[in-house]
């Protein structure tokens, strides 16, 4: 991959890296794009000091760069900065929205750039790519947010929510805090929810703010005081945070959203008294909060009461494992968990293990939501054995675990027996090979309540994909979404998965990107979707010449395509017994 900076007028991003690259569920990706051709006759004789041709294609960008930059990119436009005291801050959503738009653009010229100029890397349109980036970037920062009507329309709607988010983002001052929380001061208001984030309070507003949250706390059921602190001065924020925990402490939540506050272990101990009074919690969000090992297991010392716990979500953590087994110690004791989120939280194998054993205590769970880790295969056992028993799944995400394919196979064992009304399954960027297809086309066989199925950035080539194409024939009809993309998958798998999902009434879309498709095949597939066409991903990412990386001992490269459809045609897939 490659590694550039995004730059406008006297500001630096962060280096933008293709995440995941080097991680393992992707290192072999990575080696497999390095070409050293050897004659044989060098293979053999280690005196040849001829040096080897080395090669590293950087365009296009895999899905998870791109992704990457998006993320890069909303960070910095909701980052304070000498451009948003002077244009505005924009809010989370607006940001996200906006660095999505911008990376589609950016790619399209960059795709365009190097289809009419293409050089022996894409190292050109890389940089076209970055420059294209920065430049509509520095738009949007320089257009501020989009403003709403009114901000004091304090949303006193049916649901009760007083809500501070929408409008500019930007730091606000006593005068400003008094106009705003006006509504809620007013007595008699039938408020029970808040919303305080995009909103970076100072030490004086939050002076005034605490005195009107103290008289409303008694009828608040749910507070959401995420990205409150925006921009402030460690110093300061944990001042504030401390003024807000002691002006809410005895209320009794329902739900608490810390999110987007870098607290990190001072930060969850500013909120103790807050967090310490709370018996009856059903949410807690600590999503992106650089939650460490320490801050872990302040969490776990200061929740007093986790019995009625229904949502418990961690995203965007620095965990590690030693703060996993600490969150595991607290999920045991959650027996009413529906949604557990731990995902982008650098958890490997040992804190895997812990929570897949701590997660056998909950036996409602309905959402499991644990990419981005690197649980490895160890990790994706000890899953298996907790999914067995846990039948009342609908939704699981598993994408990026290094599962490989005895993980995978362990997983899809268990869940042939368990969880009969599943309706999303992701197991993205797993390593997933045609090895393990089998057992995963059983348990997709058998999940007649499916909707989204995401198998994308995997190895499943043309064998895996015909497979899995067969076990969605019957029934499904509820399949909504399926992604195949990035899978080595040719003509014949292409064609296969098309006709299959193009018959489910339900269908919204079918990706099958960056494969090696070709262009006799893209042609048919697009074909089959002349008359709904938005069902269709692109398929601009597709290489009719990429390599197919066959090992020595499966069948050669040139086999028609036909011949394989017809090899697995009679295919039936096996419904074990549950």
């Amino acid at each position: 991959g490659s590694h550039f900076q995004l730059r406008f007028q006297n500001a630096t991003l962060p280096p933008l890296k293709p995440p995941l690259l080097l991680s393992s569920p992707n290192r072999r990706k990575l080696e497999r794009s390095i070409s050293i051709p050897l004659r044989n006759e060098e293979a053999m004789d280690h005196s040849v000091k001829t040096p080897p041709v080395l090669s590293v294609k950087m365009w296009p960008p895999s899905k998870s760069t791109r992704l990457m930059l998006v993320d890069r990119m909303t960070k910095n436009i909701t980052t304070p900065s000498i451009f948003s005291r002077k244009y505005g801050l924009l809010s989370l959503q607006e940001a996200e929205e906006d660095a999505k738009r911008i990376e589609e653009l950016a790619f399209a010229t960059a795709n365009k750039h190097f289809q009419s100029e293409p050089d022996a890397d894409g190292t050109s349109a890389v940089h076209v790519y970055a420059k294209e980036s920065s430049k509509l970037m520095l738009e949007v920062i320089k257009r501020g947010p989009q403003q709403v009507d009114s901000e004091a329309e304090a949303n006193n709607d049916g649901d009760a929510l007083f809500d501070l988010s929408g409008g500019r983002r930007a730091f606000i001052d006593l005068e400003e805090a008094r106009e705003l929380l006006r509504p809620l001061a007013e007595p008699n208001n039938s408020y029970t929810k808040i919303r305080f984030s995009n909103r970076s309070f100072g030490s004086e507003a939050a002076k005034f703010a605490v005195g009107v949250l103290s008289s409303v706390k008694d009828q608040l059921t749910e507070v959401d005081l995420s990205d409150f602190v925006a921009g402030r001065p460690e110093a300061e924020a944990l001042e504030v945070m401390t003024m807000f925990s002691s002006a809410l402490e005895g209320s009794n939540l329902r739900s608490l959203n810390l999110s987007d506050n870098a607290l990190g272990e001072k930060g969850i101990r500013a909120f103790a008294s807050l967090i310490k009074s709370q018996r009856g919690l059903e949410e807690l969000y600590l999503m992106n909060d650089g939650i460490s090992e320490d801050a872990a297991r302040a969490v776990r010392e200061l929740l007093p009461s986790t019995g009625e716990i229904r949502v418990l979500q961690f995203h965007n953590n620095m965990t590690g494992d030693e703060g996993a087994i600490a969150i595991a110690e607290i999920v045991k004791q959650c027996p009413s968990l529906e949604d557990f989120r731990c995902s982008s939280t650098r958890i490997g194998s040992d804190g895997g293990v812990a929570l897949a054993e701590a997660l056998a205590s909950c036996s409602r769970l309905k959402k499991l939501d644990l990419r981005d880790n690197m649980f490895g295969v160890e990790g994706g056992v000890a899953l298996a054995n907790t999914l067995s028993v846990l039948n009342e799944l609908t939704e699981i995400y598993m994408s990026y675990l290094n599962l490989e394919d005895e993980g995978t196979e362990a997983l899809a064992e268990a869940l042939i027996k368990s969880a009969p009304r599943l309706e999303v399954i992701e197991l993205a960027g797993n390593d997933i090979t045609v090895k393990s297809t089998g057992k995963l086309a059983a348990c997709i066989a058998l999940k007649e309540s499916l909707s989204k199925l995401n198998l994308s950035e995997n190895e499943l080539k043309d064998e895996g994909t015909i497979i899995i194409a067969k076990a969605l024939e019957e029934g499904h009809d509820q399949l909504a979404e399926v992604d195949m993309s990035t899978n080595m998958m040719r003509r014949a798998g292409a064609r296969a998965l098309a006709q299959t999902v193009l018959k489910k009434p339900t269908l919204k879309l079918l990706n099958i990107n960056g494969n090696f498709i070709s262009e006799e095949g893209v042609d048919e597939v697009n074909d089959m979707f002349k008359d709904s066409a938005d069902k269709l991903g692109p398929l601009d990412d597709n290489d009719p010449e990429g390599e197919d990386f066959e090992d020595e001992d499966e069948e050669e490269e040139g086999e028609e395509d036909n011949e394989l459809e017809a090899k697995l045609g009679g295919l039936k897939i096996k419904q074990e017994e549950e």
